[in-house]
């Protein structure tokens, strides 16, 4: 689950963590009244969507005068900003931060991420702030300094101090470096995230340590902990489809293709996209029904599927370990009946009750290509497509 960078600065606040002033908005009347409040000669504009590169988009403007808070405003409010980030078809502007102006020295990233393989929290920093840390990582990383944090001692003075003076931070700045540093750990642990990122942590001219930008992610799988943090969810941001596909327990991702895909199992479910890339088809989505699927979480998956006005076939790939393949059968032929099916419908099934559940598809009296070999049913549904 993502949220707004002005919800992250909110949640790095109650950690010690210093931001600049700013207030949320929603239309332009907000706008100006959030500069009038703020006061100052020059307020920063700043679109709210769940995406990076706001900035190289247009989504992050500089005003001089209450005037151009309002005309900026106008601007992007509204605008379908896009960025790396948002895909070809960008992001509808429905949120704005104003927030006061920057005296910026310097521009630094940290962030924190799980690392797999240490089974640690690691902390990730570098001298090069206001960049995409990836483009860091591709070109110059030796630029990025990491600590592996002990979940026993946490993230102590000492490694503070020595990434902080990796990075450039002064020695008389390093208690303010310390303090980011620490309280970003702690929102990142007490939050259940699965990322938290600061790009620019700034250094003012007068020394001080700002976080200029926020962004936290969470794991969705620990969200039943932390209800408050729920409430942040920002449903304008996430695709229809997904959003009503997690109301049923299953893991669907819209993509750009047109062969529909229902999977039991993220392992099978990626190698079934890859194989139908394989053989020049394109997966139109990622959908894993779980191994505890119903026949109402099939019909449910087929008609999220149906709705993407791209999908030209679908391929069901079952592997009926836990889950039986007569109970996807009978899912997919209620599935069928239900939605008024108009597109080839190819099924591939092995395991659990595979010879129960072939039967009942051949005497459905529907429509269904039916393949022994996963090869076989991506070539015969790629050739449906087509």
């Amino acid at each position: 689950m993502k949220i707004h960078e002005y919800q992250g600065k909110e949640i790095l606040k109650k950690y010690g963590v210093a931001v600049p002033r700013g207030i949320p908005c929603f239309s332009v009347d907000e706008a100006v009244k959030a500069a009038e409040t703020l006061g100052g000669p020059v307020w920063v504009v700043k679109a709210q969507i769940h995406a990076g590169g706001r900035g190289k988009g247009g989504g992050v403007k500089l005003a001089r005068s209450i005037d151009e808070v309002r005309a900026l405003s106008g601007q992007i409010l509204g605008m379908q900003l896009k960025t790396h980030q948002t895909g070809p078809e960008g992001q509808k502007v429905r949120r704005l931060l104003i927030e006061e102006g920057a005296d910026i020295r310097k521009e630094l990233y940290v962030g924190m991420v799980v690392d797999r393989v240490s089974q640690r929290v690691c902390l990730m920093a570098s001298s090069e702030g206001g960049m995409d840390i990836e483009e860091v990582a591709a070109h110059t990383p030796e630029k990025i300094h990491k600590v592996f944090i002990d979940p026993v001692a946490g993230l102590t003075d000492a490694e503070c101090d020595g990434v902080a003076s990796k990075i450039g931070i002064p020695d008389a700045s390093l208690p303010q470096a310390r303090t980011v540093l620490q309280g970003l750990y702690r929102a990142f642990w007490e939050t259940d995230a699965s990322l938290a990122e600061i790009n620019p942590l700034i250094l003012t001219g007068d020394g001080k340590v700002i976080a200029l930008d926020a962004k936290l992610n969470f794991d969705a799988n620990a969200l039943f902990r932390h209800p408050e943090i729920v409430e942040l969810r920002d449903l304008d941001e996430e695709d229809p489809a997904e959003i009503e596909a997690s109301k049923f327990d299953l893991a669907y991702i819209q993509l750009d293709g047109n062969i529909g895909c229902l999977v039991n199992g993220a392992g099978l479910a990626m190698a079934t996209m890859d194989t139908i890339k394989l053989f020049g088809g394109e997966p139109a989505n990622f959908l894993d029904v779980g191994g505890g699927a119903t026949t109402e979480k099939v019909t449910e998956a087929f008609k999220i599927m149906l709705r993407n006005p791209n999908l030209k076939a679908i391929l069901v790939n079952i592997f009926g370990g836990i889950m039986r393949c007569d109970v996807i059968a009978e899912g997919v032929i209620a599935a069928s009946k239900a939605v008024g099916l108009k597109v080839p419908l190819v099924v591939r099934m092995k395991g659990t009750n595979e010879e129960l559940g072939r039967k009942m598809l051949a005497e459905s009296g529907l429509p269904i290509i039916s393949a022994e070999t996963m090869a076989e049913a991506a070539q015969q549904v790629v050739a449906a497509a087509r």
